[in-house]
């Protein structure tokens, strides 16, 4: 009893000293709060399976823009199985491409239980059904592409960071990209594939203030000491991405078991598609739940992930708000969105109503605008496969472009 009293006193003195605000975020009352986001790298088991299905997609893009391509690749101790729905004319050695993924990426030494050159390769692909195609294709009267499926699409953008993306999620991924980088360079030798990070920031007022907790678990070679490695890696990838947001107070869990020697497929079977907080958003905002690896661009869950980052981010931009999420619904076979939806989280510098309509007016958000208009028939998807679909600075990632600032501020304001 006196057990319970205890446990429920201190539950009742946190939450007297917190609040929940008006969107039901709960916050202390002097405004802090935390959250976190994860990254992996692209040694991760379902970074491979998303690498090789997007480098599918590639190859055949390439040759046949047109192509139905659903990838799906499955990773674990001595295979790969290549799996999906694909309706081109193209022809793609999946059994080539499959090995080149892997040497790239660095599975490359025997020791590693899992490599290039030794790893068995199953293939079972079918073309996309009949049933789905005749509602994407194009009529005979010249109608736009239909939906690939049913389903709901959201996209959102932040003044945080310069990249306009949630600060959590966009230092999980620079560490991510900091340690492939570290191995790759030869800076850390010692360092295998398989890798994950983690960030918890805390806000001030909303605004990102600190990093207060880092958790960051990295493959490496039997031969290295534990402590070496925290030491490198705090030197060499942490304090290099995060140093800014360092304090004395932040806790540092590098490889917090000790021993990380076994990774990869060999570890732990991987999938695409299984990363979908990783490739969007860190779990700010909401997620349809589709994933984008290994599709082509009829499938809206996407071109239309795709083209609402892009709307939000040219809203945020053109300081319309300084949060916005939009949401794009459809239904299988359908020509326009069943619905969009705009919100600013109470950071409107005018009324949704008013941008919703400006950009209804500017854009049909049929499947087949929004690939036109985002440039999507061209081998681009592998380099979206790891590190996050957006906030990146690349050319090929239309749909990080700001174009539609000027627009959004003459028609909105």
């Amino acid at each position: 009893m006196l057990h319970w009293l205890l446990k429920y006193s201190k539950a009742f003195r946190f939450l007297h000293n917190s609040r929940i605000n008006k969107k039901g975020d709960f916050m202390l009352k002097n405004g802090i709060y935390s959250f976190t986001s994860e990254s992996v790298t692209e040694g991760h088991p379902d970074k491979v399976c998303d690498r090789i299905s997007d480098t599918v997609l590639d190859r055949i893009i390439a040759e046949d823009p047109k192509a139905r391509v659903g990838c799906e690749t499955i990773a674990g101790s001595g295979f790969i199985l290549v799996t999906g729905e694909i309706t081109t004319t193209a022809y793609v050695n999946v059994k080539d491409v499959v090995r080149s993924v892997l040497a790239d990426i660095g599975y490359t030494k025997p020791e590693y239980s899992f490599d290039y050159k030794s790893v068995g390769i199953l293939t079972s692909i079918n073309a996309q059904s009949p049933d789905i195609a005749m509602g994407v294709d194009p009529s005979k009267s010249g109608d736009d592409y239909g939906a690939g499926d049913q389903g709901m699409m959201s996209g959102y953008a932040t003044k945080e960071t310069p990249e306009y993306m949630p600060a959590p999620i966009m230092y999980a991924q620079k560490l991510a990209m900091r340690l492939t980088e570290a191995r790759k360079n030869k800076e850390l030798p010692y360092l295998r594939p398989d890798g994950k990070t983690q960030v918890t920031l805390e806000y001030e007022n909303g605004k990102p203030k600190r990093i207060t907790g880092i958790v960051l678990a990295t493959q490496h070679d039997e031969d290295v000491t534990t402590e070496k490695l925290r030491e490198d890696i705090r030197k060499t990838v942490i304090t290099p991405v995060c140093g800014s947001l360092l304090d004395n107070e932040t806790k540092l869990y590098i490889n917090n078991t000790g021993r990380f020697v076994i990774g990869g497929p060999v570890a732990d079977t991987g999938c695409t598609g299984r990363k979908i907080i990783v490739d969007t958003y860190g779990g700010v905002g909401n997620h349809g739940g589709g994933a984008f690896s290994g599709k082509d661009p009829t499938k809206v869950d996407r071109t239309a992930a795709y083209f609402a980052r892009y709307l939000a981010k040219n809203i945020v931009a053109a300081d319309l708000a300084d949060r916005c999420e939009i949401q794009l619904a459809y239904a299988i076979g359908s020509r326009e969105p069943l619905s969009v939806f705009i919100d600013t989280h109470n950071t409107g510098k005018v009324e949704p109503q008013k941008i919703l309509v400006a950009i209804r007016e500017r854009f049909s958000m049929a499947p087949g605008a929004m690939i036109d208009h985002l440039n999507l028939r061209r081998p681009i998807f592998a380099k979206t496969s790891a590190y996050g679909h957006f906030g990146r600075n690349d050319p090929d990632f239309t749909w990080e472009k700001l174009d539609l600032v000027d627009y959004c501020k003459k028609t909105c304001k």
